[in-house]
């Protein structure tokens, strides 16, 4: 049987397993998806070597980044965001690292989104935010980093004021902040300045309606999860198993 998996940390919060399962079962695919929880990112190539049907991988916080040094070739994509969310063993045994966290972002960008004239705040600067980052990039969206520890090129969250949120009205969360189980908890930022004219993305879809969320819907903002992506980037990942 073909197998398929997930890499992280802690993955109680992820639906990956559930989307697959249902996925294999609806379209009578004989395949397994499997949860494998590390506590260090080196253990990922002995994976393949302890699973050898094990055929790919996605890739989730916090080893987004650190794993393409135990990657035998990134595709071209890959290589210009630097960091890996899906892996492909190739026919040769080779790890071969994709993004399709950029595939997912972008389809769900093009609907959330009315205008590329919007600038666009990024909370965190981790590898998801990367990705994200490109896809503003491709669509000619002006950003700016937001970080808790500020650093050349990153605002900080105590820089939000009214004149920056007035002229940033799409605001995209790329932390595991607010991830379940931890619904009481959001990124530290003013959300009084939020209004009916911004748009909220986070890129957590457990729960399905974060406090970050929550709280720009408060304000009137638009708002909306990372579900979607999830089901995009997963397909986008499936395609590249299965070519």
């Amino acid at each position: 049987m073909k197998k398929f998996g997930l890499v992280g940390t802690s993955l109680k919060h992820s639906f990956s397993k559930a989307y697959f399962e249902e996925k294999f079962k609806k379209e009578l695919i004989n395949a397994e998806y499997q949860n494998f929880e590390l506590d260090d990112v080196s253990k990922v190539p002995s994976l393949f070597n302890t699973h050898p049907d094990l055929l790919g991988i996605n890739i989730t916080i916090p080893f987004k980044q650190t794993v393409i040094q135990f990657l035998d070739d990134l595709d071209s994509n890959a290589k210009k965001i630097g960091a890996v969310n899906t892996i492909k063993k190739d026919t040769d045994g080779k790890l071969i690292g994709f993004n399709t966290d950029y595939t997912g972002f972008l389809s769900e960008l093009a609907v959330f989104v009315p205008s590329t004239t919007y600038k666009a705040l990024i909370l965190g600067t981790g590898g998801a935010s990367l990705a994200v980052m490109a896809v503003l990039k491709k669509l000619g969206i002006d950003f700016l980093y937001v970080s808790r520890t500020k650093n050349l090129g990153y605002f900080g969250y105590d820089d939000i004021e009214e004149e920056l949120m007035s002229d940033y009205k799409l605001v995209i969360n790329t932390t595991p902040v607010g991830t379940w189980p931890n619904v009481d908890e959001a990124p530290n930022m003013p959300y009084e300045l939020f209004t009916k004219d911004h748009f909220a993305y986070d890129l957590i879809y457990n729960p399905s309606e974060t406090k970050f969320l929550r709280e720009a819907k408060l304000r009137g903002a638009s708002i909306k999860n990372g579900y979607g992506m999830l089901v995009a980037q997963a397909e986008a990942s499936w395609a590249i198993w299965n070519s």
